[in-house]
């Protein structure tokens, strides 16, 4: 092809590029777009009560009606139940929870540590895998990927002589593109989980979803994108930039000091007290960490995940800061805590008007309907499990270009989502795990990712002329890699019907 050829492409490829942009940023605010969206579930309430839209539930055989909401009754009810909506949401008081405790973790130093121990440790040929399975599970700390671990890695594989972008991709691509994958329970397991339930209970008022619920899929993901981010690095993404010819100097990486290994110590004394002390409550029949039937799945060590998430990486984190000096008193632990929660002040303001939403589409029984129409016209398409879940992969990533959170994105989908795919006999894990399957593998290269303008500056330090789109072109072989070995893993797991969590299923009977 000649060069006017590529130019024609390369001009249709950032004018897409440039569209997808503008698109993302003429949206409201997330918190702004769910005001609207409670906002119009009040009128469509009203629309919907005055055509007499209805459904039969396929369960239980009742009439489904509309709920007026432009009503005496329910102004009464929006101005009575609005603070109960909001404080009884469940994702908010789960995500409070778990981030006081990642937080002592964060602030004490302690992942920071242990980032920096993975990379630096790593042999020569481990290198690439090592910094994308650290990225991968750097998730469990919320952010602490994007501001540590990608610019480490730029300097990582500049001191070792390969090019620092090609570190920088592969350190993104796990923290971004395999950001629903982890070996441990991280905040947004607890947050989605929280959204998925208040959505079952649309359908299902007794429905609970443990924010273990996708813990056996995501621990095997997390050892296949390690290996897929690995895989492209090294055979497509580092081959095409080639030797780094740039004149951006060379970085120290500072290794642990005494009073940091020391912490890991005993941090780490720390875990195997904690880990016999669980053992000695769950393995015993009678264990003090059993259910009151002498179950494990309905045990507080599996329902009381978030609690169990606050106490154990509070404990690590508090062994940590007092052994390394990072401690000096109690003061210093609760401005770590306080750190923590600082940075969930966007989110509370997202879950009120989320909350309201969410409050308006249940007690309309709007979300019922809409599931029973539209799990009708899925049933009328006779689509399978498996087409049907690849589609829902495939529309969670495309809407992940326009609309960046994963929260806020699922909060809108999962009230329709999940109840329809619940009276399709589909459960409310596997809808979750799916839309976090779209969501993680499109991330990278997504302009509307809050973190996306940050990478462009990391990466602009050593090419200075890199942009969107070069940022997107690095990154698309990653976003197709993930897609298809994800999409993979989730059709094995639905052929062989494996549990995707303890005690989450892939079916739902009504």
């Amino acid at each position: 092809m000649n060069k006017k050829g590529k130019r024609e492409k390369i001009s249709i490829f950032n004018r897409f590029l440039g569209w997808v942009e503008k698109a993302g940023n003429a949206l409201p605010h997330p918190a702004t777009l769910f005001a609207l969206f409670a906002l119009a579930t009040i009128i469509l309430s009203g629309i919907a009560h005055y055509f007499g839209w209805q459904a039969f539930h396929p369960g239980t055989k009742a009439l489904i009606e509309p709920v007026n909401l432009i009503s005496l009754e329910g102004l009464h009810n929006i101005i009575l139940k609005m603070v109960d909506n909001y404080t009884g949401f469940a994702p908010l008081g789960i995500v409070m929870v778990a981030m006081l405790g990642i937080g002592m973790a964060e602030s004490s130093g302690l992942i920071n540590a242990v980032i920096r121990l993975l990379v630096l440790s790593a042999p020569k040929h481990l290198l690439t895998f090592i910094i994308v399975f650290s990225g991968i599970l750097s998730n469990i700390a919320s952010d602490i990927g994007y501001v540590l671990l990608i610019p480490l890695a730029g300097v990582i594989f500049m001191a070792v002589d390969r090019h620092p972008v090609a570190g920088m991709a592969a350190a993104f691509a796990g923290v971004s593109g395999g950001f629903s994958a982890n070996l441990f329970i991280g905040t947004i397991d607890p947050l989605l989980a929280g959204l998925s339930e208040e959505a079952a209970r649309i359908l299902d008022p007794a429905y609970m979803v443990n924010p273990t619920a996708n813990y056996y899929f995501m621990v095997v993901s997390t050892i296949i994108i390690a290996l897929t981010g690995t895989w492209i690095t090294e055979k497509i993404v580092e081959p095409r930039l080639g030797k780094y010819k740039g004149d951006a100097p060379k970085e120290n990486i500072d290794k642990l000091s005494q009073s940091e290994k020391k912490g890991l110590i005993y941090s780490l004394i720390t875990t195997a007290f904690i880990f016999v002390i669980i053992l000695i409550g769950i393995l015993p029949n009678d264990g003090f960490l059993r259910a009151a039937d002498g179950g494990v799945l309905n045990s507080p060590l599996i329902k009381g995940v978030v609690a169990m998430l606050f106490i154990v990486a509070g404990l690590m984190g508090l062994a940590y800061g007092f052994a390394s000096g990072k401690f000096k008193n109690d003061t210093d632990v609760v401005k770590g805590m306080t750190k923590a929660m600082q940075t969930l002040c966007l989110y509370l303001v997202l879950v009120f008007f989320a909350a309201q939403f969410v409050a308006y589409f249940k007690w309309s029984n709007l979300g019922v309907i809409f599931a029973i129409k539209g799990a009708d016209l899925l049933k009328a398409s006779g689509l399978g499990i498996i087409p049907l879940m690849v589609m829902f992969i495939i529309f969670s990533a495309s809407i992940n270009m326009l609309m960046g959170s994963a929260s806020a994105k699922w909060a809108l989908m999962a009230p329709i989502f999940i109840p329809m795919f619940m009276l399709l006999g589909y459960s409310p894990e596997l809808t979750q795990v799916v839309y976090r399957i779209g969501d993680s593998v499109s991330n990278i290269i997504s302009p509307m990712m809050s973190f996306f303008a940050l990478i462009i500056a990391y990466i602009q330090k050593y090419e200075s002329r890199t942009g969107i789109g070069t940022i997107i072109a690095t990154m698309l072989p990653y976003s197709i890699a993930f897609f298809f070995v994800w999409t993979a893993l989730l059709i094995i797991w639905i052929f062989f019907d494996l549990p995707l969590g303890p005690g989450a299923g892939l079916f739902y009977t009504m």
